[in-house]
Protein backbone atom coordinates (compact mmCIF):
# COMPACT_ATOMS: atom_id res chain seq x y z
CA UNK A 1 0.00 0.00 0.00
CA UNK A 2 1.40 3.40 -1.01
CA UNK A 3 1.49 6.30 1.41
CA UNK A 4 -0.19 9.57 0.46
CA UNK A 5 3.20 11.32 0.34
CA UNK A 6 4.39 9.09 -2.52
CA UNK A 7 1.41 9.92 -4.75
CA UNK A 8 2.04 12.03 -7.81
CA UNK A 9 0.78 15.57 -8.17
CA UNK A 10 1.14 18.19 -10.89
CA UNK A 11 1.61 21.73 -9.57
CA UNK A 12 0.91 24.58 -11.96
CA UNK A 13 -0.43 28.11 -12.24
CA UNK A 14 -3.78 28.50 -14.01
CA UNK A 15 -4.90 32.07 -14.76
CA UNK A 16 -2.60 33.34 -12.01
CA UNK A 17 -3.73 30.88 -9.33
CA UNK A 18 -1.71 27.99 -7.93
CA UNK A 19 -3.34 24.62 -8.66
CA UNK A 20 -2.36 21.11 -7.66
CA UNK A 21 -3.73 18.19 -9.64
CA UNK A 22 -3.41 15.16 -7.38
CA UNK A 23 -2.71 11.86 -9.11
CA UNK A 24 -1.26 13.47 -12.27
CA UNK A 25 2.35 12.89 -13.19
CA UNK A 26 4.64 15.59 -14.52
CA UNK A 27 4.84 16.02 -17.44
CA UNK A 28 1.24 15.41 -18.52
CA UNK A 29 -0.44 15.99 -21.88
CA UNK A 30 -2.09 19.41 -22.08
CA UNK A 31 -5.32 17.76 -23.29
CA UNK A 32 -5.44 15.61 -20.14
CA UNK A 33 -4.78 18.62 -17.89
CA UNK A 34 -7.59 20.61 -19.53
CA UNK A 35 -9.94 17.67 -19.15
CA UNK A 36 -8.99 17.32 -15.48
CA UNK A 37 -9.71 21.03 -15.01
CA UNK A 38 -13.16 20.32 -16.53
CA UNK A 39 -12.72 22.87 -19.33
CA UNK A 40 -14.75 22.51 -22.52
CA UNK A 41 -12.25 22.43 -25.40
CA UNK A 42 -14.67 23.95 -27.90
CA UNK A 43 -15.10 27.08 -25.75
CA UNK A 44 -11.54 28.00 -24.78
CA UNK A 45 -8.21 29.24 -26.08
CA UNK A 46 -5.06 28.25 -24.21
CA UNK A 47 -1.65 29.81 -23.67
CA UNK A 48 1.08 27.60 -22.20
CA UNK A 49 4.08 29.40 -20.69
CA UNK A 50 3.41 32.53 -22.71
CA UNK A 51 2.87 30.79 -26.06
CA UNK A 52 -0.44 30.13 -27.81
CA UNK A 53 -1.20 26.40 -27.70
CA UNK A 54 -2.94 25.45 -30.96
CA UNK A 55 -5.89 23.15 -30.31
CA UNK A 56 -4.48 20.69 -32.87
CA UNK A 57 -1.37 20.25 -30.66
CA UNK A 58 -3.05 19.80 -27.24
CA UNK A 59 -2.50 16.02 -27.26
CA UNK A 60 1.21 16.47 -28.06
CA UNK A 61 2.07 19.42 -25.80
CA UNK A 62 3.05 18.59 -22.24
CA UNK A 63 2.58 20.45 -18.98
CA UNK A 64 5.26 20.11 -16.29
CA UNK A 65 5.46 21.20 -12.65
CA UNK A 66 5.35 24.98 -12.23
CA UNK A 67 4.19 25.63 -15.80
CA UNK A 68 1.78 28.51 -16.42
CA UNK A 69 -1.51 28.08 -18.26
CA UNK A 70 -3.76 30.96 -19.26
CA UNK A 71 -7.27 30.05 -20.39
CA UNK A 72 -9.65 32.38 -22.20
CA UNK A 73 -13.33 31.37 -22.34
CA UNK A 74 -15.39 32.33 -25.37
CA UNK A 75 -18.78 33.78 -24.53
CA UNK A 76 -21.64 34.12 -26.96
CA UNK A 77 -22.68 37.64 -27.79
CA UNK A 78 -26.03 39.32 -27.78
CA UNK A 79 -27.92 40.80 -30.67
CA UNK A 80 -26.84 43.77 -32.74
Amino acid sequence: MQSASSESALRLVVNGQQRTLEGMDSPAPLAAVLQRLELRPDRIAVELNGEIAPRTKWAELTVADRDRIEVVHFVGGGRS
